[in-house]
């Protein structure tokens, strides 16, 4: 499919309307979504997804038979979780068309089909108690009621079923992480300017085609979670057994501006023997962070990870 850029006009309108804004969004992206985040299903990303996955909800019940996964994206959660084990059957919905046909289109290419519906995470269109599993990565802090969709997905669940939702940015480390893309993209834009670095500046259309992105990012990216907050409204909700973990302290510290500064240069400057030191870097920082957990409190890091059982 190919993907356009969400007009002006359009963009003024979902300013006041985020699931549109949602929308728009992440129909534009489809198509380049998984080159943006580096989002692959080789055993990188296998192993990713199973670890926050397992941080969060140990390994009792793999695999679960059936799983829905809301705010799929291009497929990156479920099918990574399908390839490493964790579940058999995969659903998956979006409110983005867009997305769901590339995460179905990307479920082929791996000898696979999952079932994909465009549907809202405040009202899914499936029978009560219909899952073993419901899963999402990065997507609570895109919906509008999170304990609406709380509830939608404890009703959907088996009695005895499980939810697992990862990569929700935490309070103060989005603060700390958007104020470090902000400096990496303002240096990076203006020394590309410099005539000894004019071969490493994107061409001016891709940095304003950025921007606009960025303008309905601050549209779709809705709430932060303090984790002790994320826990209490899925216990609002009536989940029990919730368990809310975090991750990436510095490596979101150093993740953040890598990829910023990835989005702000040439795409032929940077070759394998970056993207290895990217990757590696980040591991090790990655598991300082597994160290620093134990010692440092759950709100400076990154990612917020949550678990709950349906009663």
């Amino acid at each position: 499919m190919t993907s356009q850029p969400a007009s002006a006009e359009e963009v003024a309108k979902a300013w006041d309307d985020p699931k549109l804004a949602n929308i728009l969004y992440h129909d534009w992206e489809a198509g380049t979504y998984d080159e943006k985040w580096s989002i692959s299903f080789d055993q990188r990303c296998i192993d990713y997804a199973r670890d926050r996955f397992e941080h969060v909800a140990g390994r009792a019940g793999w695999p679960y038979r059936t799983s829905l996964e809301l705010g799929c994206g291009t497929g990156f959660f479920t099918l990574n979780l399908k390839l490493a084990g964790v579940l058999d059957e995969g659903h998956v919905t979006d409110l983005s068309p867009g997305m769901v046909e590339v995460a179905q289109r990307n479920a082929r290419s791996l000898g696979f089909e999952v079932a994909g519906r465009v549907a809202d995470a405040e009202l899914l269109p499936y029978d009560d108690n219909s899952f073993d599993l419901v899963v999402g990565h990065a997507v609570l802090h895109h919906i509008p009621d999170v304990e609406l969709a709380f509830r939608e997905v404890l009703r959907v669940l088996k009695p005895g079923g499980r939810f697992v939702f990862a990569g929700e940015p935490t309070r103060h480390g989005d603060v700390i992480a958007r104020r470090l893309s902000r400096l990496t993209w303002w240096a990076t834009t203006r020394a590309t300017r410099l005539p000894a670095l004019a071969g490493w500046r994107r061409p001016q259309e891709e940095l304003d085609e950025s921007s606009r992105a960025a303008a309905l990012e601050a549209v779709v990216d809705i709430h932060t979670f303090p984790p002790a907050e994320l826990a209490a409204t899925a216990r609002r909700a009536g989940a029990s057994a919730v368990r809310v973990t975090t991750a990436e302290l510095t490596a979101a510290w150093f993740g953040w501006p890598v990829r910023t500064f990835e989005c702000a240069v040439a795409r032929d400057k940077l070759g394998m023997r970056w993207a290895n030191f990217a990757l590696k870097s980040w591991q090790r920082f990655s598991a300082v962070d597994r160290v620093l957990e134990h010692v440092v409190p759950q709100g400076l890091f990154y990612n917020a990870e949550i678990t709950g059982l349906k009663p």
